[in-house]
């Protein structure tokens, strides 16, 4: 009897090892309901954009003109209206994300979690670094497309520590980014998509398949 329920009982230690190691070497607390917020606020935020830049170029085609200090308010106002959504997109995931952990019963913040901070942070902050620069000459078309881009590249850089269906997400970002560079004038909606859309259909099939 203890000899056939040897191989199965192996079988399961083995299993257990297997997990054990995967969760020292992964931070596998990431929640798909993160993905939902942070896709929901995304497109919250470019309907937000979309209202002001119709408001702005109306007043343009009724008024015939307008000045770079108008222009340079708008700027203002959309990299505010950018600055909020990011603040509550990233509370939002980390609250879900937070929850996830204290359910699992592990530690939100080890080593393995830092591992990820670092190799997502690395693409984003040269990302965001490059994109400044762009802003600085006001080159405002290829905005959209390098934070895709660069997004796309951070979450691929981070897939080796977290859910590997991660990077997946992050090839659509890049794909989607590089695509937006032939439709020059449509990022709102690219950032839509990509931001919004793409990561509220990937918070629900995690959540689907990591957690319902």
């Amino acid at each position: 009897m203890d000899v056939q329920n040897q191989p199965s009982g192996s079988l399961q230690d083995i299993k257990d090892i297997r997990r054990i190691m995967e969760r020292s070497s992964r931070f596998l607390s990431l929640s798909g309901l993160s993905g939902v917020a942070a896709g929901v606020c995304a497109i919250a935020g470019a309907v937000v954009g979309n209202s002001m830049l119709k408001g702005y170029y109306g007043t343009y085609d009724s008024q015939g003109f307008f000045s770079g200090d108008d222009f340079s308010k708008l700027k203002i106002k959309l990299l505010g209206v950018a600055a909020i959504v990011f603040a509550v997109a990233f509370i939002s995931s980390y609250y879900f994300t937070w929850r996830k952990a204290k359910k699992q019963g592990v530690p939100m913040w080890d080593h393995t979690s830092r591992r990820l901070a670092w190799n997502m942070m690395v693409p984003l902050i040269t990302g965001a670094a490059f994109i400044l620069c762009m802003l600085r000459y006001d080159v405002w078309m290829f905005v959209a497309p390098a934070s895709l881009v660069f997004y796309g590249l951070a979450l691929v850089n981070a897939s080796k520590y977290t859910l590997s269906d991660i990077r997946y997400l992050g090839y659509c970002e890049i794909l989607l980014g590089l695509l937006n560079m032939l439709f020059i004038g449509y990022g709102l909606w690219f950032w839509a998509i990509g931001f919004g859309a793409l990561h509220i259909i990937y918070g629900v099939l995690m959540w689907h398949k990591y957690e319902r």
